[in-house]
């Protein structure tokens, strides 16, 4: 691991000097690619452990079959330095030579920016993307360069022989196809499900459309929370009218009406998580289960252009902004009254950023979400 993380600095400090000479494929695998996969502990001078220009079944090639026993596990298809690694077609292209030879996972690559693909998936080759790695401090920002080597070591010569990155994949995808199958079935429940709904709460009374109606709701409030918390508008000195009878409900009528679109944003969820690999919207999930958890009913969510924002009271405790490789998330603390911060916190009181809060976390996997957790909640209580 640390060899890599020295290969990754010493990438970033040559990367503004690289880019300026626009490296074509061959240079960018040379001066770049290679020494990474080296770092990573793949003898790229072995045969038997890397094959280059490996052939495909269909007769085409791949710059890079990394293998293990001879047997190739992960493909690797390199591009110039400054390829966005976005042309469908290209993507399309690497994931079909591992499928076509079996093979679960293939990496697109430019040097800097690292696209893994679970390629075994049943679903059109973009939305195969695992995880993305960047080595540009600029799309990582937020993440320390330890970070960034323990996500690329994941395909690291040794994890890839203990089967980490098959575990943690098949988990990760799962979890998603599992997410979105619950969410159709409470939005429509069949009559089995009501029945045993109806059997565990205990209520014979309870008809079956009743039951199904409120299992849509609590899924639109799990998928999306309220769009400002009710205990706001319910608060005394909010601006609601107080005077009785007919007019009185037309006053107030109108200014819940104001106060919506006040709160309206012409953003939606679909903003913020289209094209983000599989990792990072399993990370916003879970983050999004636990802030909806901490107060039901009461938290607030709010789309706006760069990051959701949770709220409480109409006072925002958690704000999460998602990157191609992680999620930043800001709270409501002083980053120097922490007892022992975690390694992916850091103070940002005196630096320029989204959301409100001068505690900053970059979090790169699930059980940096449990770690913070408390962090989170203490948030939420500053604001309450």
């Amino acid at each position: 691991m640390n060899r890599l993380v020295k290969a990754i600095e010493e990438v970033r400090g040559r990367l503004e000097a690289l880019r300026r000479r626009s490296l074509k494929e061959t240079p960018t695998r040379t001066i770049v690619i290679e020494p990474l996969l080296e770092a990573l502990g793949w003898d790229v001078r072995d045969p038997d452990e890397v094959q280059l220009e490996y052939t495909t079944v269909d007769g085409k090639s791949v710059d890079y079959a990394l293998q293990l026993n001879s047997k190739p596990v992960l493909l690797v298809e390199a591009k110039p330095l400054e390829d966005p690694l976005s042309d469908v077609k290209a993507i399309t292209q690497v994931v079909g030579y591992a499928v076509s030879g079996g093979i679960v996972w293939c990496i697109l690559t430019n040097g800097i920016r690292w696209k893994v693909y679970r390629s075994v998936e049943k679903c059109p080759a973009p939305d195969k993307l695992m995880f993305e790695v960047s080595l540009d401090p600029k799309d990582s920002e937020g993440l320390t360069v330890a970070q960034v080597a323990e996500q690329m070591w994941r395909f690291s010569r040794d994890e890839m022989a203990k089967g980490t990155l098959d575990a943690l994949g098949e988990q990760t995808f799962t979890d998603g196809k599992v997410r979105k199958a619950l969410d159709g079935i409470m939005r429509d429940a069949p009559r089995r499900l009501l029945n045993i709904v109806r059997s565990a709460i205990g209520e014979t009374g309870l008809s079956p459309q009743k039951i199904k109606e409120s299992l849509a709701r609590v899924s639109r409030e799990t998928g999306r929370g309220i769009s400002f918390a009710p205990a706001e508008a319910a608060a005394a000195g909010d601006g609601v009218p107080r005077e009785t009878g007919a007019r009185s409900e037309r006053a107030k009528k109108a200014w819940r009406t104001r106060r919506a679109r006040k709160h309206e944003s012409p953003y939606d969820e679909a903003h913020h998580i289209s094209g983000k690999p599989q990792e990072v919207l399993e990370l916003y999930r879970a983050l999004d289960r636990l802030c909806l958890s901490l107060k039901p009913g009461a938290i607030g969510k709010r789309f706006l252009a760069s990051y959701v924002s949770y709220e409480v009271a109409g006072r925002s405790f958690c704000s999460v902004h998602l990157q191609q490789g992680a999620i930043r998330v800001w709270l409501h603390l002083k980053y120097n009254r922490i007892e022992s911060p975690p390694s992916f916190a850091r103070d940002v009181s005196n630096i320029g950023h989204w959301g409100t809060g001068d505690l900053e976390l970059g979090i790169s996997n699930l059980s940096q979400i449990e770690e913070a957790a408390n962090l989170v909640r203490m948030s939420l209580d500053a604001r309450m």
